[in-house]
């Protein structure tokens, strides 16, 4: 058993860096559930003694413990905001915004293409991208049902907003969480730093799909009024629930804002505004309702990386791209945003995202907290915008894709793509030249 450990102890860095790779792969195979890759690669991770099991002694704690590796801060935001969100859906309180929004369009086919995709912009950076799509989605298919249309474009339109709307803020897409969390960064640091670009390539984005669909944008003048008369009264289920369930998102939101005032951090007041809520809640429905999946694939994730990074494989990576760029900045920050970009067309952005925050972390000790600063941009906006590369690189693009095949108009894969890669594309080089010139060009590096 001695000699087994030993072998362990000496081979750490090979053993953790199989377990992260063979996870990856499998994880982007997709034949056994990522949840339960997570899970299993958690498992061989503790078992192997990659991690301390326990915390040791009051005396001497420690460093391996494997809850260290863990990022509750992520946790609780998630599951707070998962929680809030639920109950207020529950109470129609989304859908009606949604419909009075259609309503104000007239029922004009590009108006409802614009329409339709700020709102899920602007929606997906307050909300989580899959609870965004999940709302807007069936409105979509009713809409389209009453103008006589294809939904498709409305559905890519939708796809592509809900990711790059959940790019501009700390709670709009979980790599961002990470980020957020391992940078120290609050809620208003998102606004002020991402919220420029990400509303500039909303717009640009709502112009290309324009000239892509335009031919598909038309309805005759009976289909238009059917919409701008839709019947928006019955929406809210229960008008007291929407009332609360509104006014603590908005409070939660205003937390966020005011963190620099207040000094609670962005999970403290995501918890306070879901406990709050479930006082008027059955506690076991509301629970039920939560993507555990979601959760239980960050915990068992962040215990495989904190393997890797116990045996010194996140320092080896930083110490590798300082090299690489021999510690250019500009170099660097392109590096980072375009392999983010690409890779996370391909891959989920979470484990890339909680994988290279560590990363860009031991590159900030290095160098210092200015230096990484725009590193970390680079990585939101490449694992963020990424995803909207294929119809797999985020699980909003999944679900709706899902959705659609449902309802007998499937998305497939090489459709989706053309406009995925264009727009990304695009997104790419708007980023590049925003943290060029925002960032670098004063640097001098």
């Amino acid at each position: 058993m001695e000699t087994i450990s030993a072998f362990i102890h000496e081979n750490a860095l090979i053993i953790s860096s199989a377990i992260l790779i063979v996870a990856y792969i499998f994880i982007a195979w997709e034949k056994i559930s990522k949840v339960t890759v997570a899970m299993l690669g958690a498992a061989l991770t503790l078992i192997l003694g990659l991690l301390a099991q326990s915390k040791g002694h009051e005396s001497v704690i420690d460093p391996h413990y494997f809850i260290n590796f863990v990022d509750f801060n992520v946790i609780f935001l998630l599951i707070s905001m998962m929680i809030i969100v639920s109950i207020a859906s529950k109470s129609g309180i989304f859908t009606w915004i949604a419909n009075g929004l259609l309503k104000k369009t007239k029922g004009h086919p590009v108006k409802i293409l614009v329409a339709l995709g700020l709102f899920t912009a602007i929606a997906s950076a307050f909300l989580d991208n899959v609870t965004t799509v999940i709302l807007v989605v069936p409105v979509t298919f009713l809409v389209a049902k009453k103008l006589d249309i294809n939904p498709v474009p409305y559905l890519i339109t939708e796809i592509l907003a809900s990711n790059i709307g959940g790019t501009a803020t700390l709670i709009g897409d979980p790599p961002n969480i990470i980020i957020g969390s391992k940078a120290g960064f609050t809620f208003m640091t998102f606004l002020l730093e991402l919220t420029d670009i990400v509303a500039l390539i909303m717009i640009v984005t709502l112009f290309i799909l324009w000239l892509c669909f335009r031919k598909d944008l038309v309805a005759s003048k009976e289909k238009m009024d059917a919409v701008a008369d839709l019947d928006n009264s019955q929406t809210i289920t229960d008008k007291r629930l929407a009332l609360r369930s509104s006014i603590v998102l908005l409070l939660v939101i205003l937390g966020f804002v005011l963190h620099d005032v207040i000094h609670l951090e962005s999970y403290v007041i995501a918890l306070a505004g879901a406990s709050f809520l479930m006082i008027f809640e059955s506690p076991k429905r509301v629970l039920n309702g939560i993507e555990w999946n979601t959760i239980f694939f960050f915990i068992g994730l962040f215990i495989i990386i904190g393997g890797f990074e116990a045996a010194g494989g996140i320092s080896i990576m930083a110490k590798w791209i300082l090299d690489v760029t021999n510690g250019n900045e500009s170099a660097m920050a392109m590096l980072i945003l375009w392999a983010s970009g690409i890779l996370s067309g391909f891959v989920d952005n979470i484990p890339y995202t909680a994988t290279m925050a560590p990363m860009i972390y031991q590159i900030q000790l290095v160098e210092g907290a200015a230096y990484a600063h725009p590193l970390w941009w680079c990585l939101s906006l490449g694992a963020c915008l990424g995803g909207n590369m294929t119809i797999i690189g985020a699980a909003a693009n999944v679900i709706v894709s899902e959705t659609a095949a449902a309802h007998g108009k499937p998305i497939s894969f090489m459709k989706y793509l053309k406009y995925g890669v264009l727009i990304t594309f695009i997104s790419l080089v708007m980023s590049s030249i925003y943290i060029y010139f925002r960032f670098l060009i004063h640097a001098g590096h």
